[in-house]
């Protein structure tokens, strides 16, 4: 399976257009985490464990989306696009949400 962000890959022919596939990865937050970024939101500098958690998301995202592409018969998934978000679940909480997006397609 070849995933990518372009709209084409390079050496292969799109056969047939599948249409739009979706996956979503919902991760919930985590009171030392968030305690340990709030440390950092007053003394500057990145969020090692939250970039680990999106990483690991990210990633998470880009699998689902090829085993649901696999289910419509596509070889590859183009124009991959991936998007980051927050739920808020009541006032001291959220669900980080990632959400993955491409076009599933049969390549000759």
């Amino acid at each position: 399976m070849i995933v990518t962000t372009t709209d084409i890959i390079e050496g292969a022919e799109v056969q047939e257009y599948l249409g739009i596939v979706t996956a979503e990865v919902v991760y919930g937050s985590n009171a030392l985490r968030d305690f340990f970024a709030g440390i950092r939101d007053i003394i500057g500098g990145r969020t090692g464990s939250y970039e680990e958690v999106f990483k690991k998301g990210q990633e998470d995202a880009i699998a689902e989306l090829e085993k649901r592409a696999r289910r419509m018969g596509a070889d590859g998934v183009v124009g991959i696009e991936i998007d980051t978000g927050t739920i808020n679940v009541d006032e001291k909480g959220a669900l980080l949400l990632i959400t993955a997006t491409g076009t599933a397609v049969k390549l000759a």
